[in-house]
């Protein structure tokens, strides 16, 4: 199975949430909360579990996805315009 972790907007700021965690992580900057989704992607991954990162943009769009598996390490899928 897939970890999904998901990055989208918060009423102030951005949120990293997963159903692997309890509490949604929360950040001022989009670039850090995508930096921190991305760190964990790959610790899960490390634990030989693949995972998918989501990236929602403001307007609620995907801006992009990312999947990381154990064997290959992170990598962008294409991302939808």
């Amino acid at each position: 199975m897939v970890r999904k972790i998901l990055v989208a907007p918060a009423p102030i700021g951005w949120r990293v949430q997963s159903d692997g965690f309890a509490n949604d992580m929360l950040f001022l900057s989009g670039a850090k909360a995508e930096s921190s989704a991305r760190g964990l992607a790959v610790k899960i991954a490390d634990q030989g579990e693949p995972t998918q990162i989501e990236v929602r943009l403001r307007d609620g769009s995907l801006g992009g996805r990312f999947v990381c598996s154990p064997a290959r390490g992170l990598e962008r899928e294409h991302a939808e315009p």
